[in-house]
């Protein structure tokens, strides 16, 4: 499982690592969209942020008790309890950056709230701690690197990129 705030790159590597296992990528973005024909700053819109972050829990708690997959999960999902619990025995990977590169790369779609790195990186810090198990600065270490980290964490070969 992949966590981190928005813009750190939780898709990219999350579609290496499901590619190199063969097992599928629950994302989700793509999932508030088929789930709820809506991208996560309409449901914010239309919601409220409360209700945005009811269902990226949702999200992350659906597909937990389904088939093992790769799983890059909304920043928001970790501030619930339920899904903290529920990601013990789990790995769980934390993509960071500083705020300024985060910023940077948010501008680069619009299905994502406005939601400034910083005002979200101090409530949720403590709990990306808490539940992380290997952490990656993406501002230094690109997809593949983490991805092959994180495979090899797992006791299994980095796949071939090239």
């Amino acid at each position: 499982m992949l966590v981190g705030l928005m813009g750190s790159g939780k898709s990219t590597v999350g579609r290496l690592i499901s590619d190199a296992l063969g097992r599928p990528l629950s994302d989700s973005d793509p999932f508030l969209r088929a789930r709820y024909g809506a991208t996560a700053a309409q449901i914010a819109a239309g919601h409220g942020v409360a209700g945005l972050h009811e269902r990226e829990a949702e999200h992350v708690l659906a597909e937990l008790r389904g088939e093992p997959k790769v799983i890059t999960a909304a920043a928001s999902s970790v501030e619930d309890p339920r899904v903290r619990d529920a990601l013990r025995g789990t790995l769980v990977v934390w993509l960071d950056a500083p705020d300024a590169v985060l910023t940077e790369r948010m501008r680069t779609g619009d299905h994502r709230p406005a939601f400034p790195p910083e005002s979200v990186r101090a409530r949720r810090e403590p709990y990306f701690r808490e539940v992380a198990d290997l952490t990656f600065d993406v501002s230094v270490t690109t997809p593949e690197e983490i991805a092959a980290a994180v495979l090899a964490e797992m006791g299994l070969p980095a796949a071939d990129h090239g």
